[in-house]
């Protein structure tokens, strides 16, 4: 039988190209609906300006560890800096702009297939 829970070690989890930079995903889709998680969580550092994107479905909660920039939320640029923690909502049109390191929490789990951009 399965386990009730499961652990991530997010420092060893290879990292995986994003629109913000570099993440580190733990309990992200598989694409097995039978495992899909309630939420998941990603290590992930920005190294240059992120490109502008939205998802339909899911919302994200983002927490600065490192690092001061900001974040453009539907045009609007706010600061963030550590301990900045940002609940965007779907439809939000979000990047992030400067070397940062965050946490993100997408809720739903993460699915590639909800990651959209204009142009």
């Amino acid at each position: 039988m399965p386990k009730n829970y499961r652990i991530s070690q997010l420092d060893e989890v290879p990292p995986v190209p994003c629109p913000c930079g570099q993440a580190r995903r733990a309990f992200a889709s598989d694409g097995n609906p039978s495992d899909r998680a309630a939420a998941s969580v990603h290590l992930v550092d920005i190294s240059v300006d992120a490109r502008p994107h939205y998802h339909k479905r899911m919302t994200e909660i983002y927490l600065v560890l490192e690092g001061e920039g900001h974040l453009e939320l539907d045009g609007d640029l706010v600061p963030v800096k550590p301990m900045t923690a940002v609940y965007i909502r779907p439809g939000c049109r979000h990047r992030a702009v400067g070397r940062l390191k965050i946490i993100n929490i997408p809720v739903p789990a993460f699915d590639p297939a909800d990651e959209w951009f204009d142009e």
